[in-house]
């Protein structure tokens, strides 16, 4: 599943640092000037999870492999970037590709670090580009209002429900508030969806706070923390060049030493991750056995066929049966084999919904 976390941000917030400190592969250029990144960095990360670690305690396999997710590194934004300052259009189109959006905030003094918008106001940031996206979305609204509005005069049902819909979102935009905040149900969003509009997109912000701020915040980050409560979006305060650094160190034991020397239990990057997984409305599922134990990405919600098909497509093409052992009783037993005995392994058939951490084994036939 290539599903994109796009980092987006004003310039020079920090935006670069997080995606090097974030990325496996991957490295974007970080300097102190305007579009710095001007194509999009992509990289892929693995999504850190414990019980992985404890699976491979029990099973011994071959190989470990963890689920992975993919982040955007997009350029900063600027006041005018929906009317196309600073190769806005290049930009906000990059934002549309994504699925969701990780918004970095400066939330420090640094007179070294080039600061265009005047003092540092996080809750000026954020509205800043909410306000491009915004009107970037009121841009496709308004088109899509002409296109339908014929339709729906000419007595066409599907286009009076679907203009009554972009109407609404029109409103929403028009005083300055996300379409994500409108809670459209599913029936309704089919109604925008192939719009893509930016401020639908599910969002966390991340608070770049200096280092004397990591565990306990600040004025900047309070303030943006107070800001965004109305929308329920989560606020991950952490100091992305300490990320950087950690993500730079190979040796666990360097990394470690690191942590304590700061205080952390975990980088606040694992945070990051776990959060914009959650954000996405995903679960992993698991496989196990002597060759491998892997971790498995499908949406919360998906039935057993869906799930196998990640692994391959025939095998939901040719799906018969799942065997299925819930995480803890796994941990519990200890074994596929004790699991059995126990009567712990069950068979689901095609309607069974699976759950975060279970782990299948799928039987086909093609």
């Amino acid at each position: 599943m290539a599903l994109q976390v796009g980092i987006v941000g004003l310039p020079n917030v920090g935006k670069s640092t997080l995606f090097n400190a974030v990325s496996n592969n991957a490295k974007a250029q970080a300097s102190n000037y305007r579009f710095c990144t001007i194509d999009p960095n992509v990289g892929q990360v693995d999504v850190p999870d414990e019980r992985l670690d404890t699976l491979r305690e029990l099973v011994q396999p071959n190989r470990v492999v963890p689920t992975t997710i993919e982040f955007v590194d997009i350029a900063g934004l600027v006041k005018g970037a929906s009317k196309g300052e600073g190769l806005g259009n290049k930009f906000l189109a990059n934002i549309r590709e994504v699925d969701a959006i990780v918004h970095v905030i400066r939330c420090f003094e640094d007179e070294n670090i080039l600061r265009e918008e005047g003092a540092i106001n996080p809750v000026g940031d954020k509205d800043i580009i909410d306000t491009e996206l915004q009107l970037k979305d009121l841009e496709s609204v308004e088109k899509k209002i002409q296109r339908v509005e014929k339709m729906a005069k000419a007595g066409d049902a599907k286009s009076k429900a679907e203009l009554e819909v972009v109407i609404r979102c029109k409103e929403q935009l028009e005083s300055g508030k996300n379409i994500r905040g409108l809670g459209l149900s599913a029936e309704e969003k089919t109604a925008i969806a192939d719009m893509f509009l930016l401020t639908d997109k599910p969002v966390l912000y991340v608070a770049n706070v200096d280092e004397s701020a990591i565990h306990t915040g600040n004025a900047y980050s309070n303030a943006l923390l107070e800001h965004v409560k109305q929308e329920g979006a989560e606020v991950i305060v952490m100091n992305n060049s300490i990320e950087a650094q950690i993500s730079e160190m190979e040796a666990d034991e360097d990394k470690q030493l690191f942590l304590e020397e700061y205080k952390l239990t975990e980088p606040a990057l694992n945070r990051l991750i776990r959060s914009a997984y959650k954000l996405l409305n995903l679960i992993t599922y698991f496989t196990a056995g002597v060759q491998e134990v892997r971790a498995w990405t499908i949406h919360e919600g998906w039935k057993a066929p869906q799930a196998a098909s990640v692994i391959h497509t025939d095998f939901e093409k040719g799906f018969i049966k799942a065997e299925v052992i819930a995480y803890n009783d796994f941990v519990q037993f200890k074994s596929e084999a004790a699991c059995r005995d126990a009567g712990k392994l069950r068979i689901e058939g095609k309607e069974y919904l699976v759950k975060d951490g279970d782990i299948m084994h799928f039987r086909f036939n093609v």
